[in-house]
């Protein structure tokens, strides 16, 4: 039988000035990738340049504030999120975009059409996680629209449980946040003695539901920026059940932008997603797009499979069909698959074309640069 997580004492609230932005680099054993946090902890000014120079070997770099990432100017985008200032995926725009804006969306569809009615430049939406796989099902709104893929980020996600300031765990009696952070820290929370939990949309959101209405007899799971943002104290850290919870995020824009229009130019540092739909016969496609991608050498990395049937409501996929001015098609079988590289490449046209053959639909969602780090915001 596991052993409860162990729960990390963590700090109080703190003002905004306490924070400067250092990146911070560590290696995870888990899959040697690096993580970049680009907020770090310093209680004052002095301790702040003495960590920098620390961690920057006596160097203190200097700040562009024209951040680029993929060769574009990142300051003055701004990305569309699901969610109240502090959310999660606020924290992932920025560390792919260095500099945005972000603009909070009560809900995923209006990121999206946000960047449709031109409102926003990207739209951010998470699509899998290490602790629920691809559950979040975000894949579908990406299938309704026509929206390109133009980059993915991987952030590290850290559970707090927060609390009004001098509100102590005993007092506690409920613990609001979103679904899948309450499921997250099931057990955690159990330790704690927090048995009810009610969701919310989002843990941003239930940061500032709790703020707003000064509810001593409740705590919120959220990240510890969040605690920052509303002046909430950080009760314990780490309440996760899996140490190992990773989120990857995906960010659209539309298919006229200069972003989606333009390929990275590192060919051994490309991926692209697309997406497969069949009506009949799901296993032979699947063994068609293996053997289409294994024969030329291509490297997926990513394969799943979504059969209508296996669906709660037994709903078919509906797919945005762009090549027929826009009209929505229905499917019970579809396959996302990503491989790395480009669609222009000789051999991956050579693979799609045979997929399509046998496929009744292939459709590109985007080609973007690789990125394999995974992010830590803490």
């Amino acid at each position: 039988m596991a052993s409860a997580p162990s729960i990390r004492p963590a700090f109080s609230s703190t003002s905004a000035a306490d924070f400067i932005s250092v990146d911070r680099v560590r290696l995870y054993p888990y899959s040697g990738a690096v993580k970049v946090s680009p907020f770090r902890r310093l209680t004052s000014y002095s301790i702040a340049c003495a960590a920098v120079n620390a961690i920057n070997g006596g160097v203190v770099p200097k700040v562009d504030d024209r951040a680029r990432i993929n060769g574009f100017e990142s300051a003055g985008l701004r990305v569309a999120f699901q969610g109240a200032p502090g959310a999660y995926s606020e924290f992932a725009a920025k560390t792919a975009l260095p500099g945005c804006e972000t603009l909070p969306c009560r809900a995923f569809a209006d990121a999206i059409s946000s960047v449709e009615r031109g409102l926003a430049d990207r739209a951010i939406l998470p699509v899998e996680s290490t602790m629920d796989g691809a559950g979040l099902r975000n894949y579908e709104f990406l299938l309704r629209h026509d929206l390109r893929v133009v980059q993915e980020i991987s952030l590290f996600v850290n559970y707090c449980l927060l609390a009004m300031p001098g509100v102590s765990p005993a007092e506690l009696r409920r613990v609001i946040s979103h679904p899948l952070a309450l499921a997250h820290c099931s057990r955690a929370l159990a330790q704690l003695g927090l048995h009810l939990r009610e969701p919310v949309e989002d843990t941003a959101g239930a940061v500032e539901m709790l703020r707003s209405n000064r509810l001593l007899d409740t705590a919120a799971i959220a990240s510890p920026r969040a605690a920052l943002l509303y002046g909430l104290d950080v009760l314990a850290d780490g309440l996760q059940d899996d140490s190992w919870n990773v989120t990857r995020f995906l960010l659209l824009a539309s298919p006229t932008s200069l972003a989606a229009a333009m390929r990275p130019k590192a060919a051994a540092s490309l991926k692209t997603s697309t997406v497969v739909a069949h009506r009949g016969g799901s296993m032979s496609v699947l063994l068609k797009v293996l053997s289409a991608f294994s024969r030329r050498s291509i490297n997926l990395t990513k394969l799943e499979v979504l059969n209508s049937a296996s669906k709660e409501d037994k709903s078919p996929v509906f797919i945005l069909d762009v090549r027929r001015k826009g009209m929505l098609r229905a499917f019970p079988h579809v396959l996302y698959v990503d491989f790395e590289g480009s669609p222009e490449n000789p051999k991956a046209k050579e693979a799609i074309d045979e997929i399509s053959q046998t496929a009744e639909f292939v459709r590109i969602l985007g080609c973007y640069a690789a990125d394999t780090n995974i992010y830590d915001l803490h």
